[in-house]
C-alpha cells in the first residue's frame, strides 16, 4: 500500500543529507556501469577473435612442408619436402576415412599475372579442388565454384574475387569474360567473397588438375587442407582431429625420409587448438571481468549499509519516540529499508542506463584488433541491477534491524 508519508519522509532525510545520499549513490552507480561496460569489452572481445577465425573454417587442418634441418638417414639436412597426390590420397583415404568433412589439395602458381584487356594485376594464383570453398568460407556473390567436373575435365576456368573484379572488371560482369594468367585464356566462372577482407581476397582460384596441367606441377602439392567432421562436443572433436594430424605427421615424415623430431620440414596446423585456447584465454578474461565488477558493486552495497548505520544513528531519538507512541518493529524496519532500497535502486538504475547507453552509441563504431562491438545482453544486465536491488535491501537489513531493537527508554537518551 502506497504511504505518501512515508516517501515524504525518505526525502526529507536525502534533501538534509544530499552530499551523503550522493556519494553512496555514485558508488553503486559506479558498480554497476564499470560491470557493464567490462562485460560488454569482454563481448567484444569474444566478437573480434570469432571475426578472426571467420577467415577460415575453424575446424581447419593445414599441412605444409619446407626443407629440413636435420640429418636422418645418412640425407643431409637442407632437403626441400615435396609433398604429391599420393601424400593426398592416402591422407583422404586411409587416415582420414569418414573422419574428414571437406579436403582439398592446394597447388599455388608463381608469377601470377592477370590481364583482362588493358587492366592487369598481380594475384595468388591456387590450384584447389571444390570442397576448397567451404575450408576457405569463400562466399559465392555471383556464378559458382569449382565442381568436380571442371576437375575430370582439366577445364580452363577460374573463380575470381570480389577485388580482382573491381580492380580489372571494373564495372563489367566478369562471369563468362575471359582473363588471361600468364598469357593463357581461363573463362570466369564466379565471383567469391571473404570474411578475411581483401588480404584474402588477393587470391583466384582455378582447378587443381588445370594448374598442374598448364603450368607443369607433375604431381606435386604445395599444401594440404581439411576440415575435421565435428563430434559430440568440442573437446572429443579437438581430441579425435589432433590424434589424425599426429598420425598424418608422421606418415608424412616417414614418406619423405624426415626426422621425427624436424619441426620444420613438415608442419601440421590445426585451427581447433588456437581456438581452445583463444576462447578459453577470454573465459579466464569475462571471469576476471565478473570479479572486479561485482567487488566494485560489493563496495558500493557496503556504503549503503554504513550509510544507514549513520541514519539510524542520527534518527535514534526519533526512532524511540516513534515505538514509545506505539510504533511497531515491522514499520521501523520498513521506513529504513525503503530509504535503502531507493537509494540502490535509483542508483543501479542509473549506472546501468549510462553504461548501456555509452556501449550502444559507442559499440557500433569500436573495431580494433580482436575487440569488435563491444555490447552485453540486456537482460543480464537488467538482471544484475536486480540482484543489486537485492543485496541492497539486505544489506540495509541489518541496520533496519537494529533500529527496531531499540528500547523506546534507551533511544530517548540518546544524545
Amino acid at each position: 500500500m502506497f504511504d505518501i508519508e512515508r516517501w515524504q519522509e525518505i526525502f526529507d532525510t536525502i534533501r538534509k543529507n544530499k552530499l551523503r545520499t550522493f556519494l553512496t549513490g555514485l558508488s553503486v552507480a559506479s558498480g554497476i556501469f564499470i560491470l557493464v561496460i567490462l562485460l560488454g569489452f569482454g563481448q567484444g572481445m569474444q566478437n573480434g577473435v570469432a571475426k578472426e577465425f571467420e577467415q577460415d573454417a575453424t575446424n581447419r587442418i593445414w599441412v605444409s612442408s619446407r626443407r629440413t634441418t636435420k640429418e636422418y638417414k645418412g640425407l643431409n639436412p637442407g632437403r626441400i619436402i615435396r609433398m604429391n597426390d599420393n601424400n593426398f590420397d592416402y591422407a583422404t583415404s586411409e587416415l582420414g576415412k569418414d573422419k574428414l568433412e571437406y579436403k582439398s589439395g592446394v597447388y599455388r602458381v608463381n608469377g601470377g599475372l592477370i590481364n583482362y584487356k588493358n587492366e592487369s594485376g598481380n594475384y595468388g594464383v591456387q590450384g584447389v579442388g571444390p570442397d576448397y570453398q567451404f575450408i576457405e568460407n569463400a562466399q559465392m556473390l555471383s556464378g559458382r565454384f569449382l565442381n568436380y567436373d571442371d576437375l575430370e575435365g582439366v577445364n580452363k576456368v577460374v573463380v575470381i574475387s570480389e577485388r580482382v573484379q573491381r580492380e580489372l572488371f571494373k564495372t563489367v560482369d566478369p562471369i563468362d569474360k575471359s582473363l588471361q594468367i600468364s598469357g593463357l585464356n581461363f573463362q570466369v566462372i564466379g565471383v567469391y567473397s571473404d570474411a578475411g577482407g581483401e588480404r584474402e581476397e588477393n587470391r583466384i582460384y582455378v582447378p587443381i588438375t588445370t594448374a598442374k596441367r598448364v603450368f607443369n606441377g607433375g604431381d606435386r602439392v604445395n599444401n594440404l587442407s581439411f576440415t575435421f567432421k565435428p563430434q559430440e562436443n568440442f573437446e572429443e572433436t579437438l581430441k579425435e582431429s589432433n590424434n589424425f594430424t599426429a598420425e598424418l605427421e608422421e606418415y608424412l615424415k616417414q614418406s619423405h625420409t624426415v626426422a621425427p623430431d624436424d619441426e620444420n620440414a613438415v608442419r601440421v596446423f590445426n585451427v581447433l587448438n588456437e581456438a581452445k585456447r583463444y576462447f578459453g584465454l577470454l573465459d579466464n578474461i569475462n571471469l576476471f571481468f565478473w570479479f572486479v565488477g561485482i567487488c566494485t558493486i560489493v563496495a558500493g552495497v557496503v556504503g549503503v549499509s554504513n550509510i544507514m548505520l549513520i541514519i539510524v544513528k542520527d534518527r535514534t531519538r526519533e526512532i524511540g519516540i516513534r515505538k514509545a507512541l506505539g510504533a511497531k518493529p515491522w514499520s521501523i524496519i520498513g521506513m529504513i529499508l525503503h530509504e535503502a532500497v531507493f537509494v540502490t535502486a535509483v542508483s543501479g538504475f542509473a549506472g546501468f542506463i549510462v553504461s548501456m547507453g555509452l556501449l550502444e552509441l559507442l559499440g557500433p563504431n569500436i573495431e580494433v584488433d580482436y575487440i569488435l562491438n563491444p555490447s552485453v545482453d540486456f537482460n543480464i544486465a537488467i538482471t544484475t541491477v536486480f540482484i543489486l536491488i537485492f543485496v541492497g535491501a539486505v544489506a540495509g537489513f541489518i541496520p533496519a534491524w537494529r533500529a527496531a531493537s531499540i528500547k523506546p527508554i534507551v533511544a530517548l537518551r540518546d544524545e
